[in-house]
């Protein structure tokens, strides 16, 4: 499928605790100060329906989810997400600003659950239509460094987030494998530094791809 758009689409990808919220909340303030249109969107969710599942596969007390289910359900909020709020966006000049997407699911389902990740990856091929961000942030971080920052949080771990050790370890190599199959759309940040020094790098290359879109205009 071929995608004929104006906007742009910045997802952030990573595992839990790495900060994507911390950079997402800064890029979206900047963006609001250079009055940039943008939509600010999250995966699981982004509509009716994905907020819904986004209950069902994220929360405790939901009966049994096994791997497979769970990747099929993260793969129809996603075709729900693109159809009704990210093509949209685009089509009308906007920049997406999207906490996670397609990476998510082939890491956390197609690494972390050991289904496959190419299987994971072909599923959500369908649900998108192929649709890619033109900018991947990565914000990698050691897994024990993630969980002492999501210990330090108040409130209770999710389902996915209250996974073993082994389970983020798996997920970490998979966001990184992806990333260096494709360098020139991904960033990828060590995500131990401080928030501003990483929000800056994040500006710089939103700033080229603006400029990018500015051209093609």
């Amino acid at each position: 499928m071929t995608h004929l758009r104006r906007g742009g689409f910045v997802a952030f990808e990573g595992g839990d605790g790495a900060g994507k919220t911390t950079q997402l909340d800064l890029l979206e303030s900047w963006f609001q100060e250079q009055a940039v249109p943008y939509e600010r969107t999250r995966e699981p969710g982004g509509t009716a329906i994905g907020e819904r599942i986004r209950s069902l596969v994220l929360e405790h007390d939901q009966g049994e989810i096994d791997p497979r289910t769970e990747a099929l359900l993260f793969a129809a909020s996603r075709a729900a997400h693109v159809v009704q709020r990210i093509e949209p966006a685009l089509e009308a000049g906007r920049f997406v600003l999207c906490d996670r997407y397609v990476d998510s699911s082939v890491a956390y389902q197609g690494e972390g659950r050991e289904l496959g990740t190419e299987a994971v990856a072909a599923i959500n091929g369908f649900a998108t239509g192929g649709l890619q961000p033109d900018l991947t942030v990565l914000l990698d971080l050691d897994p024990a460094a993630a969980r002492a920052r999501r210990e330090g949080r108040a409130g209770r771990s999710d389902r996915i987030e209250s996974a073993e050790d082994a389970f983020h370890d798996r997920l970490r190599h998979a966001f990184l494998t992806r990333a260096e199959a494709a360098p020139g759309r991904y960033l990828v940040l060590e995500a131990s530094g401080p928030a501003q020094e990483l929000h800056t790098q994040i500006r710089a290359r939103v700033q080229e791809l603006l400029g990018q879109e500015l051209l093609n205009s």
